[in-house]
């Protein structure tokens, strides 16, 4: 096996960034989820009506 240096728990470099503000904003917001989840089954609905013409 090589070196493997970065792989001791608890450094900085070991953790996933966190998310911003926005981020978690975003997440959170009931109004932009349902956006979303209208705006993604549009584009099934699309791609399901082409493949059965």
């Amino acid at each position: 096996m090589g070196n493997v240096t970065n792989r001791e728990p608890y450094q900085q470099a070991y953790y996933p960034p966190a998310p911003t503000g926005f981020t978690r904003f975003m997440r959170t917001c009931l109004i932009w989820q349902l956006y979303r989840f209208v705006a993604i089954n549009i584009k099934m609905l699309k791609l399901i009506a082409k493949s059965h013409h």
